[in-house]
């Protein structure tokens, strides 16, 4: 008999087992999140507006582990949770299949409303068990560009500066704008989103973001991030207003400007993201860049609309008169 629980620092000589070929990168995340796992304890009894920590689970066959699936709420909008691992034995489906529709039966319970998905594109019967097994519709998707033989200039553009948390409102304003119609339902972020956590410090990446700003105005026209999980491998992911002719040149000898000062030997990834105004923009410009792409990632989405509650007059009315009737509304 088959059950579902929640994963805990004993079940990693088990897992370690079935991600082996996964590499070492993998355990080494693994090995991260379990030393998390006392204030995972106080993470699992938090109401999900509060959770601050990834959770994950594991399906169990008497002893044996046949899966395990890993969600997080995305910080600022705990209502969205972002499915970031899903482990299950070799074609074993139906497993996948049950660790998806547990996490979405939990955390709806709880109140969240969307859940979203990264998958390979090459990856099509991981796809097909999200969108025919699991009702999630593919969204849209993001391509990550390999930035080779790449100068460090001593020449570092002006006007960038750090990202604060008092630029959240317009850098959320800036995003929004950015995204094509037909996503936005699906893409659109709140202020909260784009603030520091507090207990940012827990999160299995590591993060730095920058603003450019129009010098008279000081209006907010390009936002710039980049994350990795490794100090190696670094993911360059930026936005522009398009009212601006913006150089992604500078962009870019920024980024590797700042991730340059933090570590000597790193590797450049550039995020597209294909569902922004830009997107054939910026794709245009990476191949002129001789920049090569290695993986594209269809995201999926699964969406609880809460219903609009409508007045209900529950007044009954009794008119007496000659036909005495009773009228209930």
């Amino acid at each position: 008999m088959t059950r579902i629980r929640k994963l805990n620092c004993f079940d990693y000589p088990k897992i370690k087992k079935m991600i082996a070929y996964l590499g070492s990168d993998e355990g080494a995340q693994f090995s991260k999140a379990l030393l998390n796992e006392p204030f995972g304890f106080i993470n699992s009894i938090l109401p999900l507006k509060y959770k601050f920590l990834h959770e994950s689970f594991i399906l169990l066959d008497g002893k044996e582990i046949l899966g395990l699936i890993t969600a997080e709420p995305v910080i600022g909008n705990h209502y969205k949770i972002n499915i970031t691992r899903l482990i299950f034995q070799n074609n074993l489906y139906d497993a996948g299949k049950q660790l998806i529709n547990f996490v979405i039966s939990k955390y709806s319970a709880k109140g969240a409303t969307s859940f979203i998905v990264s998958v390979d594109e090459c990856h099509d019967e991981l796809l097909r068990l999200f969108t025919d097994g699991c009702g999630f519709r593919q969204c849209a998707s993001e391509t990550l560009w390999k930035l080779e033989n790449f100068e460090k200039s001593k020449d570092i553009p002006c006007g960038f500066r750090p990202f604060n948390n008092g630029d959240a409102k317009e850098v959320c304003r800036l995003y929004n704008s950015e995204i094509e119609t037909i996503y936005k339902a699906s893409f659109e972020r709140i202020k909260q989103e784009f603030e520091d956590p507090i207990l940012g410090g827990y999160s299995a990446f590591y993060k730095n973001r920058y603003v450019l700003e129009e010098p008279l105005r000081k209006k907010i026209i390009a936002y710039l991030s980049f994350t990795t999980s490794d100090n190696s491998n670094f993911i360059i992911d930026f936005i522009t207003n398009d009212g601006y002719e913006i150089s992604y040149d500078d962009i870019l000898k920024y980024a590797i400007s700042e991730i340059d000062r933090r570590r000597s030997i790193f590797y450049p990834i550039i995020k597209q993201k294909n569902y922004t105004k830009s997107a054939d923009k910026v794709g245009k410009y990476l191949t002129s860049k001789g920049c090569k792409p290695i993986q594209t990632q269809i995201i999926l989405v699964k969406n609880f609309y809460r219903p609009v509650k409508t007045a209900e007059n529950a007044l009954q009315v009794f008119l007496f008169g000659e036909n005495s009737k009773i009228v209930t509304n």
